[in-house]
């Protein structure tokens, strides 16, 4: 499966941002895909991630209560609803996606899309 992620921008603090993941292939319910992202000079650290059937959601702690993974499996992609930014969300974000796992871990994924950045400013 190919992903393309998209969306990023440059916001103001406290603004909002809707990030989407678009998949190629015909089974992508069959995947869970997860948002990941990177600050400079930082690792790669864990979002959100939600399963194929989308009914299971996981999130970061420091991204909860803000940040909303959804799906469309029939547009084969998923979203990332960004609320209330912070200049610490300013990252590069990453979806991935592996076929029946259902993890928060970015090592378990196989499938990568390019990166969006996410500039949050103060």
């Amino acid at each position: 499966v190919q992903l393309q992620a998209s969306g990023g921008g440059l916001v103001q603090d406290g603004g909002s941002l809707r990030l989407s993941c678009v998949a190629s292939g015909r089974t992508f319910s069959t995947y869970s895909v997860g948002w990941f992202r990177q600050a400079p000079g930082k690792e790669r650290g864990f979002v959100a991630t939600i399963s194929g059937s989308g009914g299971n959601m996981a999130y970061a702690d420091s991204v909860k209560g803000r940040f909303v993974v959804s799906r469309d499996n029939a547009a084969n992609t998923v979203y990332l609803q960004m609320k209330t930014l912070k200049p610490e969300d300013t990252a590069v974000y990453y979806c991935a996606a592996e076929k029946w796992v259902y993890t928060t871990s970015p090592d378990e994924y196989t499938y990568w899309g390019q990166g969006t950045l996410v500039t949050v400013s103060s």
